[in-house]
C-alpha cells in the first residue's frame, strides 16, 4: 500500500503566524492627518467667518510655510520628503488657529519654521519630537512677540479694524465675565481669542468626528477638561458664592481660551502624550491641574500650551508606571519577578 496515496490532503490554512506587532486597522498617518484637518474645518470657518479674510490669510502663511519648511529641512538633511502624508500641514494648522488674526504676518512664518526645523525635523521628523510642535511654536511666539499675540480685534463678522475688546480670560481672571457677555456666547463662539479657541461647539464637533473615526480615545480630553471644571467650580475667582455663580464660573472657564482646542486637538497628539489608558486619565488631570494652577497664580491669563508641554516631558514616566505587567516579570519597571 502506498502510503502517500492514503495520506489526506493538508488543509489550506487560514492564518498568518507573525510576529507582532499585528496591524488590525487600515489605518496610516496619512489617513490620521486628513482625518485631523477634517475635525478641524469647523472651527477654522468659524474663526475665519468671526474675523474675516486676514484670519483666513494668517492660517493659509502657517500651513504653507510649514509645508514647505518640512520639505525643505528633509531636502537639505537627506532624508525622505514626506508632506504627502499631511503631518506638516496639520502643524501648521493648529499653530494659525493658535494665532491672533492680528499679528504681524512675519509671525506664522517664523513659528512655522521653529516648529517644524527645530522641534520637529532636527529631532528625527514625525514621531520623534519630544514635545508637541504647534504649541513649542505658540509658547515661543509668545514671548518673542507677547504684545501681538495677546492684542485680539472685536469678535464680529462686521469690521476686523473694531477696537480690541477684553478677552474672555482677561475677565474671568478678574473674577467676571466680559461686559455684555454670556456663558452661551462663549460656548457658541461669539467671543474674542485667537483664531480657532472661539467656538467651543464647534471644537465639540470636531472632537466628536475624531472619537468616532477612533483617530483619538475620550480618555485625556475628558479628563483635562474634568478637572478644570471641578476645580474652578470649587475654587472659583471673584468671590462667588451661590451654585449658579459657580457654575457660571466654571462653563465660562471651560468654554473661555484655548482649553477646548488643547484638549481635543494637541493634547492627544499620538507622539506626545501616553500609550495607556491609565496614563491618559493622569496626563489629562495633570494637564487640567496645571491649567487652573497657571491660569489663577501665573502671569499669563491662559495656560494650556503651558501645560500640556510640561506633561509632555512626563510622559516617559507615566509611560513606565502605568505599562501592563509582562508576563514573568513584576510591575515595577520591568524587573523579574
Amino acid at each position: 500500500m502506498d502510503l502517500k496515496q492514503q495520506a489526506p490532503a493538508a488543509a489550506p490554512s487560514i492564518l498568518t503566524v507573525s510576529p507582532s506587532p499585528h496591524a488590525r486597522r487600515k489605518m496610516t498617518t496619512t489617513s490620521v492627518m486628513k482625518d485631523v484637518l477634517i475635525a478641524l474645518l469647523p472651527t477654522t470657518v468659524w474663526g475665519i467667518y468671526i474675523y474675516g479674510l486676514r484670519a483666513a490669510l494668517v492660517v493659509l502663511l502657517a500651513v504653507v510655510s510649514s509645508v514647505l519648511f518640512e520639505a525643505g529641512t528633509q531636502l537639505l538633511l537627506k532624508r525622505k520628503v514626506t508632506v504627502y502624508d499631511c503631518s506638516a500641514a496639520v502643524t501648521g494648522l493648529l499653530l494659525g488657529l493658535n494665532l491672533s488674526p492680528s499679528v504681524p504676518l512675519y509671525v506664522p512664518i517664523v513659528g512655522s519654521a521653529f516648529a517644524i526645523i527645530l522641534v520637529k525635523q532636527l529631532f528625527g521628523g514625525i514621531g520623534k519630537n519630544i514635545m508637541n510642535p504647534a504649541l513649542a511654536a505658540r509658547v515661543f511666539l509668545m514671548l518673542a512677540w507677547t504684545e501681538s499675540m495677546s492684542a485680539f480685534p472685536a469678535a464680529n463678522n462686521y469690521a476686523f479694524d473694531a477696537v480690541a475688546s477684553a478677552t474672555p480670560m482677561a475677565s474671568l481672571k478678574a473674577g467676571v465675565l466680559p461686559e455684555g457677555m454670556t456663558v452661551l456666547d462663549l460656548f457658541l463662539g461669539k467671543s474674542g481669542g485667537c483664531i480657532g479657541e472661539l467656538s467651543a461647539l464647534m471644537i465639540l464637533i470636531g472632537g466628536i468626528y475624531l472619537i468616532c473615526r477612533r483617530v483619538i480615545r475620550w480618555h485625556i480630553p475628558v479628563a483635562m477638561i474634568g478637572t478644570v471644571a471641578i476645580l474652578t467650580f470649587i475654587f472659583p475667582l471673584g468671590g462667588a458664592a451661590t451654585l449658579a455663580e459657580r457654575a457660571t464660573f466654571m462653563v465660562a472657564s471651560v468654554c473661555g481660551g484655548g482649553l477646548m482646542l488643547g484638549a481635543v486637538f494637541m493634547a492627544t497628539d499620538y507622539v506626545t502624550s501616553p500609550v495607556t489608558n491609565v496614563g491618559r486619565l493622569i496626563y489629562g488631570a495633570g494637564c487640567g491641574a496645571l491649567v487652573v494652577f497657571i491660569r489663577y497664580f501665573g502671569g499669563y491669563n491662559e495656560g494650556v500650551s503651558f501645560a500640556i508641554l510640561i506633561m509632555n516631558a512626563l510622559v516617559w514616566y507615566l509611560d513606565m508606571a502605568t505599562q501592563p505587567r509582562v508576563f514573568g516579570k513584576s510591575r515595577k519597571w520591568g524587573k523579574k519577578a
